[in-house]
C-alpha cells in the first residue's frame, strides 16, 4: 500500500535516448538504447514505487532525453526547491519546464547565478533522518553553491568531494538509508570527504559496497522507509542488507545504464522534511587571492585553477587584467573556495607558492604564535619554500631573511626594525614568534618578460633529465662552460657538491684543475671523496683499483684506510698539504687556493678523516653558511648531498644536476628543488668534456654595450 504522505516526481521516457556524451557512460551508447524497453523498465520502475508512494508526472519535451532523470530537476526540502543550473549546455533547456512544475505545485523556488552549476538531488542528498544535507561537487555541481542551500534550506550542508569520473553526480555512489544507515562506495570519495563520512556516520551503520555492485548502480537507489528499489545488487549486498531490516526490490534498468543513470535518477522525492534543531550551516570557506605576473604565456593561471580544482577547493575569476604589451603582466582576482579550513590552508599554502596574495586591504599582520618549547613550532606554523617570501607586518611586506625550504618564520623586533627570518625547527627558542596558518604571506616571483623568458630557455634549454646521445651532452656542456665563464669573470660564486664517483670515473684531474683555476667557490662533499681522492694522489688507486691502468692491485683494499691513517697523522687534510705529505688531488687544490670546503659524515665511513664534521646538525650549518651567495651549483654523482642541498638552496640559483642515473634529478625535483636541470651521464666525461670548452673560452666574458 502506498503512503500518501511520500510523493515522487518522474518523468515518462517518451523522448529518451543517448543522443550526446556528457559522462564516460554514454561513450559507446549514442542512439543504441532501445525506446521500447526502456520504456519497459520505466513503468516497471513505475509500478513498485507507486506500491510505496504517490508517483507524479512531468510532461516529457522534445529536445531534452535526460528530462527522464528527474533527480536532477533540483533539490526539495518541505515547501522549498532550489532549481538546478546545468553544468552541461545539453541538459540546460531543461530548467525552465522544471521551474514551472515546482511553482505550479506551490513550492518557493530559488534560483542559483547562471554560472554556478548545482544538479538537484543528483549532488544533494538529505540524511534520512533529516539531521543534514550531505551535498556533492567535483564534476557537475559547483563547491561555491552550497552555502546558498545552507542558506535558503536552513540546514547543515556536508559537502563530499567526488574523485571517480564514473560516479559524476553524488547519487550514484552515496545512498542514505532510513534509521541512519549509509550504502555508499568509498573509491569515489577524496580522503578528507571518507573522514567526514566516518565521522557522521558510525561504523556500524555504514554499508560498504564493492566495485562489481557500485558499477551496476547499486547506490543509485530508491529508500522509502524499509524499502530499497535498486536496478541490481550481488546476493552479498542483498543478504547484508536483508539481515538490518531492509527490502531489497531490483527491477532492470539497463537501458538508462547506458545514459550513466538508474532508479535514484529516475525520480526525485517532493516530501521532504526537516528536524526544526538543526539550521543552516555550512563548513564552506573563501577567500580572495591575487595573481599578477606573465599568467597566460607562463602557464601560471592555468597551474593555479588546476591547483585549486585538484586540492579539493572550486574557484570564480573576479577579476582579470590582461597586460597590454608583451612585457606587461596581468592580473587576476581569484576567489577560492574549500570545505573545510583544513583543506583551504592546504591550497592556498599552494598558491602563495605560486605567488598569489591576499587582497592588501583584506589582511594587515599575520597570525603569531609563541614558541613555547625549544625546538617545536606552534601546531599550525607556515612551511618555508625555496622562493623568495615576504609578509605582512604592520601593513607592509616585509622580506623573510635566510629564506630556505621547510623552515618557520620567526618575525622579531630589533632596534633597525622588524625582522623575518626563516629558522630550523631545531633553532626555535622560547619566546620566538613564529608565523601561524597562510594569512598575509606572499612568495616573490620573476616576471620577466616574454624575451628574457625566451632567451633563458635557450641559453638553459638543453638540459634535462633525457639527455642522452654524446652530441647532446657537449651542447649542455658548451652552455654550463660559458655560465661558469661568465659567473668567474664578474666574482661570482660556484658550488661544487661531489660524491666519491668523480674520483672513480677519473674526474679528479679535471675537477682540480676547475679549482685551480677559480671557477669553484667552495666544495661540499662526505668523507668518502676526500678519502678516494687522497688515496689517489697518495697511491694512485681509487678503492684498490690503479687508475691509469684499470686493475686491481694487491692489497689495495686496504689502501683508502692507509689514507686516511695518513691525514689523521698529519692532523688535517692542510696541514698533510703545509707538511708536504699531500701534493695533488681536489682537497690539495681547495687548501693551494684557498677554496673553502666541507665534508658531512655519516654511519658508513672509515675514519673518518679529521676534516670530517660527524655531527649532522653542525654540518648542515656548515653547508648553509657555504652556498649562501651562490649563483650555480654543480651536483657531481651525490643524491643524499645533493638532495640535502637543494633543500636549503633558496630560488634563483642554478642547480645543473650530472649523474648517470636519472632518478637522481627525479628525487631533486620531487624534494621541491625545483630549479635544478639534469644532465644524465658519465660524470668522468661530462668534467673532461666541460674542461675542454673551457680551454676554447680564451677571452674574458664581457656584456656587449648596445649603443
Amino acid at each position: 500500500m502506498s503512503n500518501s504522505a511520500i510523493r515522487f516526481l518522474m518523468c515518462p521516457p517518451r523522448h529518451y535516448d543517448v543522443d550526446y556524451v556528457i559522462n564516460p557512460w554514454m561513450e559507446g551508447n549514442v542512439h543504441k538504447s532501445s525506446r521500447d524497453r526502456a520504456v519497459e523498465q520505466w513503468e516497471k520502475l513505475y509500478r513498485v514505487l507507486k506500491e510505496y508512494a504517490v508517483v507524479d508526472l512531468i510532461e516529457p519535451q522534445i529536445g531534452v532525453p535526460d528530462m527522464v532523470f528527474t533527480a536532477n530537476a533540483g533539490l526539495v526540502l518541505e515547501n522549498t526547491a532550489v532549481l538546478s543550473r546545468f553544468y552541461h549546455k545539453e541538459r540546460q533547456g531543461e530548467e525552465p519546464f522544471f521551474q514551472q512544475w515546482f511553482e505550479d505545485n506551490g513550492f518557493t523556488v530559488h534560483t542559483l547565478p547562471k554560472d554556478l552549476p548545482f544538479e538537484g538531488a543528483g549532488d544533494a542528498l538529505l540524511d534520512r533522518e533529516g539531521r543534514w544535507l550531505w551535498a556533492g561537487y567535483g564534476f557537475r555541481s559547483e563547491l561555491d553553491s552550497h552555502p546558498y542551500l545552507a542558506k535558503w534550506l536552513d540546514i547543515e550542508v556536508l559537502s563530499l568531494r567526488l574523485m571517480d569520473e564514473r560516479f559524476y553526480h553524488l547519487d550514484t555512489c552515496f545512498c542514505p538509508l532510513s534509521d541512519g544507515y549509509l550504502l555508499y562506495y568509498p573509491p569515489a570519495f577524496d580522503s578528507y570527504s571518507n573522514r567526514l563520512i566516518e565521522m557522521r556516520v558510525p561504523e556500524a551503520k555504514r554499508i560498504v559496497v564493492e566495485e562489481p555492485d557500485a558499477v551496476n548502480f547499486a547506490c543509485n537507489a530508491v529508500n522509502v522507509d524499509r524499502t530499497i528499489i535498486l536496478n541490481q545488487a550481488s546476493d552479498e549486498l542483498k543478504q547484508r542488507l536483508t539481515a538490518i531490516g531492509f527490502q531489497v526490490i531490483e527491477t532492470p534498468l539497463t537501458e538508462f545504464l547506458k545514459a550513466g543513470g538508474a532508479a535514484k535518477c529516475l525520480t526525485l522525492r517532493v516530501t521532504e522534511s526537516l528536524i526544526p534543531l538543526h539550521h543552516a550551516a555550512a563548513t564552506i570557506e573563501s577567500r580572495v587571492l591575487v595573481l599578477e605576473g606573465h599568467l597566460l604565456d607562463s602557464g601560471l593561471m592555468n597551474r593555479a585553477l588546476d591547483l585549486i580544482s585538484e586540492g579539493g577547493g572550486s574557484f570564480q575569476v573576479l577579476n582579470f587584467h590582461l597586460g597590454e604589451q608583451k612585457q606587461s603582466t596581468s592580473t587576476a582576482e581569484i576567489r577560492v573556495s574549500a570545505p573545510s579550513h583544513d583543506v583551504m590552508e592546504k591550497i592556498v599554502s599552494q598558491l602563495i607558492d605560486l605567488g598569489a596574495v591576499p587582497r592588501p586591504q583584506e589582511v594587515c599582520d599575520n597570525p603569531l604564535e609563541v614558541v613555547t618549547q625549544d625546538g617545536v613550532a606552534p601546531d599550525d606554523f607556515y612551511v618555508t619554500t625555496i622562493y623568495p617570501t615576504e609578509v605582512r607586518v604592520n601593513c607592509e611586506w616585509v622580506r623573510v631573511q635566510n629564506q630556505r625550504m621547510d623552515g618557520a618564520i620567526v618575525v622579531s623586533q630589533t632596534p633597525e626594525g622588524v625582522v623575518a627570518e626563516c629558522k630550523l625547527l631545531r633553532d626555535l627558542r622560547q619566546g620566538d614568534r613564529v608565523i601561524v596558518g597562510v594569512e598575509g604571506i606572499r612568495t616573490v616571483r620573476d616576471t620577466a618578460s616574454r624575451e628574457q623568458r625566451t632567451s633563458n630557455d635557450k641559453e638553459f634549454g638543453f638540459m634535462g633529465s633525457g639527455v642522452s646521445s654524446e652530441r647532446r651532452v657537449e651542447l649542455v656542456v658548451e652552455q654550463i662552460a660559458w655560465e661558469l665563464r661568465q659567473i668567474r669573470d664578474r666574482g661570482g660564486k660556484v658550488v661544487v657538491v661531489a660524491g666519491p664517483v668523480v674520483i672513480h670515473t677519473g674526474g679528479a684531474e679535471h675537477l682540480s684543475r676547475l679549482i685551480r683555476e677559480g671557477y669553484v667557490q667552495a666544495l661540499l662533499g662526505g668523507n668518502a671523496i676526500a678519502v678516494h681522492d687522497i688515496e689517489q694522489a697518495l697511491m694512485g688507486t681509487s678503492l684498490g683499483m690503479d687508475m691509469k691502468r684499470g686493475v686491481s692491485v694487491r692489497g689495495g683494499h686496504r689502501h683508502h684506510l692507509k689514507a686516511i691513517n695518513t691525514i689523521r697523522r698529519c692532523g688535517s687534510i692542510a696541514q698533510a698539504v703545509e707538511q708536504g705529505v699531500l701534493t695533488s688531488g681536489i682537497f690539495y687544490e681547495c687548501v693551494k687556493n684557498n677554496v673553502p670546503f666541507s665534508l658531512a659524515g655519516s654511519i658508513r665511513d672509515d675514519g673518518p678523516l679529521p676534516d670530517t664534521q660527524m655531527n649532522l646538525i653542525e654540518a648542515q650549518a656548515d653547508y648553509a653558511r657555504l652556498i649562501r651567495g651562490a649563483d650555480m651549483i654543480l651536483m657531481l654523482s651525490s643524491m643524499l648531498h645533493s638532495i640535502g642541498v637543494g633543500n636549503m638552496t633558496p630560488a634563483g640559483v642554478k642547480m645543473v644536476c650530472v649523474d648517470i642515473n636519472p632518478a637522481v634529478v627525479t628525487k631533486l625535483s620531487d624534494r621541491g628543488s625545483v630549479e635544478s636541470v639534469g644532465v644524465v651521464t658519465d660524470v668522468g666525461l661530462f668534467l673532461s668534456l666541460l674542461n675542454q670548452q673551457l680551454n676554447k673560452l680564451t677571452s674574458p666574458y664581457r656584456l656587449t654595450q648596445m649603443v
